[in-house]
């Protein structure tokens, strides 16, 4: 029995490990889109583009979004940037759930764990989470909120007056606009590298040690060959309440909803989980610290709202034209080959070469803070973050010892 936990804690460090591999690149690039943002584009020249809540300036949000496309924690970071610097509350979000769900390596992934019906729901699903949401919130705008969240995101930001910074034309060009940039880079992979590492740790333990009678358990109707209206929404909401409480990221959780198809869970319920990323608890908890708590909870509201309703919508538009996909043709997450030589490897290299270039070019510029957080919470989870690491650390060595391989 001991040696079966033994092995099993190997797969689930192997797994953490693989899934954060596959989203590394995505990671550092959604920050460096995101510093960049930061130290180049002023105020006024967002607000220009998307200052309000009409079509042109939600559709540059979507734009935007596709090309930055990235994991949920760099979209975060990116689309407070814009909102800081002027862009409207709907094309902010727009540009949130474009960025992680209108996203090319997303649809790769799905492809490889579940089908082409996913990917066409993730694509088709996003455009239409955008509109939804862009209804939803021209009907319950909070002026007053949106006003308090912007000033807070300002402070938390510590964004210059544009009157103190250079044109970007000659910043883009010198050592000061690029320094400026590490800075940021480096801060925004420290504010959430806590997360980012509870979270993946988090995902390779369910997937390895929760068997996948659970998940069929928790999703009503799973099973079904045709499941009732009831059972698709109840699914449909399940599935966020299971992401809240499983996974955080966009790309990570894919592997795990490659379980849920295994189990005859109904598209709608695997659609609802894979659009959660951005409704997980360290997302939401990112968000609080941006905007404040009651903006955070808004966010939330209608996310959950447009993604259950996008997810109901796309399972009886596939049903209507006989396409709802098969889940004979599942695989599982800890048989997956995470590591090989291809677009991922070189992507990472790439990466963490910028990433440790930019960490050093900032510690001969400021230093190197080795100190802990000041708020509980962020201590807290800080110590949680090493206890993560050191299940990792254990976990990954195991087969030295002759256990777990």
């Amino acid at each position: 029995m001991e040696q079966g936990f033994l092995e099993t804690w190997h797969t689930a460090a192997y797994t953490t490990v693989g899934l954060f591999w596959m989203a590394l690149w995505a990671f550092g690039f959604g920050y460096l889109i995101s510093s960049m943002i930061q130290v180049f584009v002023t105020r006024e020249r967002m607000k220009k583009s998307m200052g309000e809540a009409g079509a042109t300036s939600v559709g540059l949000g979507t734009l935007f979004g596709f090309l930055s496309s990235s994991c949920s924690f760099a979209a975060l970071a990116t689309s407070r940037s814009l909102f800081t610097k002027g862009a409207g509350l709907i094309p902010s979000l727009a540009f949130l759930l474009a960025s992680t769900n209108l996203v090319i390596e997303l649809g790769i992934v799905i492809a490889v764990f579940l089908s082409w019906q996913f990917v066409v729901g993730e694509y088709v699903g996003g455009v239409l989470l955008i509109l939804l949401m862009w209804l939803l919130v021209r009907l319950t705008y909070p002026k007053k909120l949106v006003e308090e969240a912007r000033e807070k995101a300002r402070e938390q930001e510590g964004a210059e007056s544009d009157e103190d910074i250079p044109d970007w034309r000659k910043l883009i060009k010198s050592a000061q606009g690029w320094r400026m940039v590490a800075m940021r880079y480096v801060m925004e992979w420290r504010m959430v590298w806590k997360d980012v590492m509870i979270g993946f740790t988090v995902a390779g333990i369910i997937a390895a040690f929760v068997p996948k009678s659970f998940f069929e358990a928790l999703f009503i109707g799973s099973g079904s060959q045709d499941p009732a209206f009831w059972e698709v929404l109840a699914q449909a909401v399940v599935g966020p309440i299971a992401a809240f409480f499983t996974f955080i990221g966009s790309m990570g959780n894919i592997p795990l909803a490659a379980v849920l198809y295994s189990n005859g869970v109904s598209f709608a319920g695997i659609m609802a989980f894979i659009f959660s990323d951005l409704v997980v608890f360290p997302v939401l908890r990112i968000q609080a610290k941006y905007y404040g708590w009651k903006m955070a909870l808004y966010i939330i509201g209608i996310f959950l709202t447009v993604l259950v309703a996008t997810a109901v919508i796309m399972h009886y538009g596939f049903a209507a034209f006989g396409a709802l996909p098969d889940t004979a043709n599942a695989q599982s997450v800890t048989d997956r080959e995470f590591f090989g030589v291809d677009y991922t490897l070189f992507l990472n290299l790439a990466f963490l070469g910028l990433s440790a270039f930019f960490l050093v070019w900032k510690t001969k510029s400021m230093g190197f803070d080795m100190s802990l957080p000041d708020p509980l919470g962020e201590q807290i989870l800080f110590w949680l973050a090493l206890i993560a690491f050191t299940w990792l650390t254990i976990g990954l060595a195991l087969p030295l010892f002759g256990v777990g391989g």
